[in-house]
């Protein structure tokens, strides 16, 4: 099963470049999106997404050009959820879920903190709240893969200057240690699991020609279940594809055939 999570900051911005033919070329199983900032009746192309050969879910924000997910699937899910029950994240189109046989794959977009206080303090309670959430939903369904912008980097490694970064929102110590928390509570970092490189990112500011200097925040994960670590085939960050200021990351799983 090939799996894909791309926070395209903007759906239709990326449908403009280009964004169809590198998904047809991908030919992923299921492709986890994070900021769509639309609702499905105002996308055009639809269709073609459908011609694909995907079936696709949508979980938008209620305010209009802002965060929301979705799921596109080649495989017809047994069960669709839309949302956590946390009236707040939902509201903001914060998660949505889609359960086959063998695994149980999420769409999550964690808030930003970076645009003040306010923001930071409702993204530590999301951290809070939703945590205790994976916690259940992980003995309901402990065949569970995490996909998403997390708005966090978790260690050195993982952003281009700690340093002076130590005070910035998505890396801060309080953050660093939910996302250390949360590993040990029994998921496995897939990328990590199989790269211990430096200068591997998935974001990249606007500013200062960053992207093209490679200065950059590893925050888009693919975080699978303890009970799935087997099943980890390959990872890789895919910075050619230049639809967002993020790029995807691809996760391939192996499941033995059904008997």
């Amino acid at each position: 099963m090939k799996i894909i999570t791309y926070n395209v900051n903007g759906i239709r911005s990326a449908i403009s470049k280009d964004w169809l033919a590198w998904l047809q070329a991908t030919n992923a199983d299921v492709v986890c999106l994070q900021e769509i900032k639309a609702t499905p009746d105002v996308l055009t192309d639809l269709h073609l997404v459908e011609a694909l050969g995907y079936q696709h879910y949508w979980f938008p924000a209620q305010k209009k050009g802002y965060s929301g997910v979705a799921i596109l699937t080649k495989r017809i899910p047994n069960h669709i959820e839309y949302g956590c029950g946390i009236a707040d994240f939902d509201f903001e189109g914060r998660c949505i879920r889609v359960d086959f046989d063998e695994v149980s794959v999420m769409s999550v977009y964690f808030p930003s903190g970076s645009s003040g206080e306010e923001r930071q303090i409702f993204k530590f309670r999301f951290l809070d709240e939703f945590g205790k959430y994976l916690t259940l939903l992980k003995v309901e369904h402990p065949r569970l893969i995490i996909c998403g912008d997390y708005n966090i980097c978790h260690r050195p490694i993982d952003i281009h200057n700690p340093k002076s970064n130590a005070n910035s929102s998505g890396f801060l110590p309080e953050e660093r240690e939910w996302m250390e928390n949360f590993i040990e509570s029994g998921f496995v970092d897939t990328f990590r699991h199989l790269n211990k490189e430096p200068h591997n990112y998935t974001w990249w500011s606007f500013r200062a020609n960053s992207r093209a200097k490679n200065l950059g925040w590893r925050i888009d994960y693919a975080m699978a279940s303890k009970e799935l670590e087997e099943n980890i085939k390959r990872v890789a960050i895919l910075p050619e594809a230049r639809h967002s200021d993020h790029c995807p990351v691809l996760l391939e799983m192996e499941f033995p055939p059904a008997p």
